[in-house]
């Protein structure tokens, strides 16, 4: 909204930022029936009675995402409850044919967690968690934008949501954004969903009041909705905020509502008036028992938890990475992981050094995911033990790993195929000095009355004359030797 943040501009006033964020399971069925839990472009084909609502059906739940929910409760430092009990919630909306949503109410499977993450100095905060519970998604509107006309596809209805909802201790969109990458890193190292805020697997209700620093209570909360992506929820809780607290010092009241956020005017508008608790008419489903687990289900599925983000920064640091390398690793799993299958052939630091920088360089270039790259973990190791060892260098292995990455071929077999091993030998190599040197004497007598920037140009015509396979180093020291061996002459 302006370059000075809301807390510089309105040093009086303290942002309050609640987030409830609904997770999609990547379960292989739906939460309450067998339809496939995938995505369907051809509408209302991938449904069945259970999730489009037929009266008279009966809901059976999916074990797995009971199973996805223990995971994401011990990965938020979270209580997991024996006992929880799933409940109707009612209301009208065209997407939803029978009228409610099966979620979980006053006793939800996972609560009184935190998340970690870093402020704007660097500090770490904890973010408390209400609660985390299991739900039913709704299906999807579609409005036409041409005809005053709305259709409805329910392929997404009865697809498996985690509902994760945060006590007001978020401060910032700072805060905020970092919040929700934090839990999607979270999301992706559990690999229980794609957490992918464009196709709505990830899905950010943010709430937001303003207060007068120390005042006792809360504000009036604004909710805004229906925003997918990092960017747009951070500029959506600043125009807001700076919204609220303009309304609060020209008198007027805050109003409880939804609003959502356009990207072009970059403001936000009203949906809708925000509903209380007792407008939806809470009960117990009465088609689905009391969902209890055994202590020794919970603690099999703690066994089996994978590496967690913070983990995974802790190991790469450890290794000698930079908290800088670490944390863009740790911010793409698909990376990541290309990484660990690197690292665990070659560990050298070179690795990461050409990953992040050649490799993400060239994949951004050509527009393509790590899974499209030619180049396999194992080719990407041998290229920078080639590297290493000294066998080619640095000039030659770029040539090598654009050739690799255009035609899937080995690295070594690149080398062998076109001769490109590194030249080291220092006979060999003075011979060829010599030769340049002669054949470019002016520019020796150049150099040395001072014209320095010439040595550079010298050393081009050598790795040129060995078609870029001299070892660098080696020219370099020969040259020297030979140019100061002029003054004794």
């Amino acid at each position: 909204m302006t370059e000075f943040s809301v807390q510089e501009q309105y040093p009086d006033y303290e942002i309050c930022i609640g987030i409830e964020v609904h997770v999609q399971l990547n379960t292989q069925s739906k939460i309450f029936c067998a339809c496939p839990n995938k995505v369907v472009k051809a509408p209302n084909t991938n449904i069945c009675p259970v999730c489009s609502g037929y009266p008279g059906v009966l809901p059976v739940l999916n074990k797995e995402v009971v199973c996805y929910a223990v995971l994401m409760g011990f990965a938020t430092n979270s209580t997991i409850d024996l006992d929880s009990v799933f409940a109707r919630k009612h209301y009208f909306y065209p997407d939803l044919p029978k009228n409610f949503q099966i979620t979980q109410a006053d006793k939800p499977i996972c609560h009184s967690g935190y998340v970690e993450i870093t402020d704007e100095q660097g500090t770490a905060k904890k973010i408390n968690l209400v609660r985390i519970h299991i739900e039913e998604d709704a299906g999807k509107n579609i409005h036409s934008p041409s005809t005053n006309e709305s259709f409805v596809d329910l392929n997404r209805t009865g697809t498996p949501l985690l509902e994760i909802v945060s006590q007001p201790d978020i401060s910032s969109a700072y805060e905020a954004r970092n919040y929700l990458k934090t839990l999607r890193n979270i999301v992706l190292h559990l690999e229980i969903g794609t957490g992918n805020m464009e196709d709505g697997a990830l899905r950010a209700d943010t709430n937001i009041s303003v207060r007068k620093k120390g005042a006792p209570k809360l504000g009036t909360k604004v909710e805004l909705k229906n925003i997918n992506s990092f960017k747009f929820v951070a500029d959506a809780i600043d125009y807001e905020a700076v919204r609220q607290i303009r309304c609060l010092e020209s008198g007027e009241k805050i109003h409880q509502e939804t609003r959502s956020w356009d990207p072009n005017s970059k403001q936000t508008f009203v949906m809708r008036s925000k509903e209380e608790a007792a407008d939806y008419r809470y009960f117990h489903e009465p088609d689905l028992p009391t969902l209890h687990l055994e202590q020794s289900f919970i603690d099999d599925i703690k066994k089996s938890m994978p590496e967690l983000p913070n983990q995974r920064f802790m190991r790469y640091t450890n290794a000698g990475l930079s908290p800088y390398e670490a944390t863009i690793l740790v911010d793409d799993i698909e990376l990541a992981q290309y990484f660990d299958q690197a690292y665990a052939i070659l560990s050298s630091k070179t690795l990461v050094n050409w990953l992040l920088r050649d490799l993400m360089g060239y994949l951004k270039e050509h527009k393509l995911t790590i899974h499209q790259c030619r180049i396999t973990p194992e080719y990407f190791a041998e290229l920078i033990e080639l590297l290493d060892n000294g066998h080619i260098n640095a000039t030659v292995a770029h040539d090598i790993f654009t050739q690799a990455a255009e035609t899937g071929k080995s690295p070594k077999v690149i080398v062998s195929e076109q001769s490109l091993t590194q030249i080291t030998d220092e006979k060999e190599l003075e011979n060829i000095v010599q030769k340049i040197l002669k054949q470019h004497a002016q520019q020796v007598v150049d150099y040395k009355n001072g014209n320095t920037k010439l040595f550079g140009f010298l050393v081009g015509q050598a790795m040129k004359e060995t078609k870029g396979r001299a070892s660098p180093q080696i020219i370099n020291q020969l040259l020297k030797k030979l140019l100061d061996s002029f003054d004794k002459k």
